[in-house]
């Protein structure tokens, strides 16, 4: 590690930083969730790993254990329950092991695999985020007194809610074998940045699917509202 690394992971935490001397990795494909994520761990003073599939977080881990992950549930490449599952399963354990999901219906799965916590999204409270890691480590990676408590919400660059969007349109463009992953991966970034409609048109699409009854004219439909959004952002 060079110095930075050694000065990050060496330091006691504190009142204000207590995750100092964590490592967190991510795993995530949201560039918007991704940059809350940093944020939160930036506000934290934990230092972050991100990975965007499930085979970037093998390549990771194989390199290294970090002390904290975070698993997004529906992942370009597989289910993020997989990869909490294996986790958990290894020795030596992670730390602390949590899922994430903009479906709060996945909490059941992700819990059940073997982790220790679930957060939804949006994830954006500050003392939220610390506090579903703090609440699984051991006293001696605690910080010492009490902790400052703080009401801070985290508020990525729409820049890369826009990269999100354009992720979504090259997926469709490949064609129908990713609907699924297109209405998963919407809801959880409709969420994220509170578009209502958005969140409501890739959940039924969800719904229709798990029903059998989703047609390509449903992804159609959803490509457009990603268009009308990225051309009212300039970003076209």
């Amino acid at each position: 590690m060079d110095s930075l690394d050694d000065f990050l992971t060496t330091r006691p935490p504190t009142a204000r930083r207590p995750l100092l001397g964590l490592t967190v990795l991510v795993v995530e494909d949201s560039r918007f969730a991704c940059e809350a994520l940093r944020l939160l761990c930036l506000r934290s003073g934990a230092r972050i790993r991100r990975a965007d599939s499930l085979a970037h977080a093998h390549k990771h881990l194989n390199t290294y254990r970090p002390t904290v992950l975070i698993v997004d549930v529906g992942l370009p490449d597989g289910s993020g329950i997989d990869l909490i599952a294996a986790c958990a399963r290894a020795t030596p354990k992670i730390d602390v092991i949590l899922g994430t999901s903009g479906d709060a219906d996945a909490q059941t799965a992700v819990m059940l695999t073997g982790a220790d916590g679930f957060i939804a999204k949006p994830i954006s409270s500050l003392a939220e985020f610390q506090g579903a890691i703090l609440r699984h480590l051991p006293d001696d990676r605690q910080p010492l007194g009490p902790r400052l408590i703080s009401d801070e919400i985290v508020a990525p660059d729409l820049l890369a809610y826009r990269d999100d969007l354009n992720h979504v349109v090259s997926v469709i463009d490949g064609g129908t074998d990713h609907i699924g992953y297109v209405a998963q991966f919407l809801k959880g970034v409709a969420r994220s940045v509170h578009d209502d409609d958005l969140d409501t048109a890739a959940s039924q699409l969800a719904d229709k699917l798990a029903k059998g009854t989703s047609t390509e004219a449903d992804l159609v439909a959803l490509g457009a509202m990603v268009q009308l959004r990225l051309e009212a952002s300039g970003s076209l």
